[in-house]
């Protein structure tokens, strides 16, 4: 037999596994990291779909800087040389983006409210 800590431990995982709450207990979605990396002067992958809350992580992985400049002027993120950089999303829309220094990576960030 279960000590009763033990079974409202328990109660608690086989609720949050079936999705379901009940008075006084929540179960909280988890935001997503998305990793996007820039080599060989190219945005790989280049279109993205996320959602708000979730975080763009940015790999540099070239000798150069490169940014993530939307085109809307929502961010402008600047990469150095074999860096990375992040960003929480946080409004729904589509934003096509580009580095400054290299005008032909570009790419398209779908983002779900």
């Amino acid at each position: 037999m279960m000590p009763s800590g033990y079974r409202l431990i328990v109660a608690a995982f086989v609720v949050a596994a079936a999705g379901m709450t009940t008075p006084g207990m929540s179960v909280s979605a988890h935001a997503a990291t998305i990793q996007i990396t820039m080599q060989n002067l190219v945005i790989a992958p280049a279109a993205v779909t996320a959602k708000v809350g979730d975080t763009i992580e940015w790999v540099n992985k070239d000798v150069f800087a490169h940014t993530a400049t939307a085109r809307n002027g929502d961010w402008d993120v600047t990469l150095p040389p074999k860096k990375t950089a992040k960003l929480v999303l946080k409004k729904a829309g589509t934003i096509d983006y580009y580095c400054r220094f290299h005008p032909n990576m570009k790419a398209t960030l779908t983002i779900a409210p």
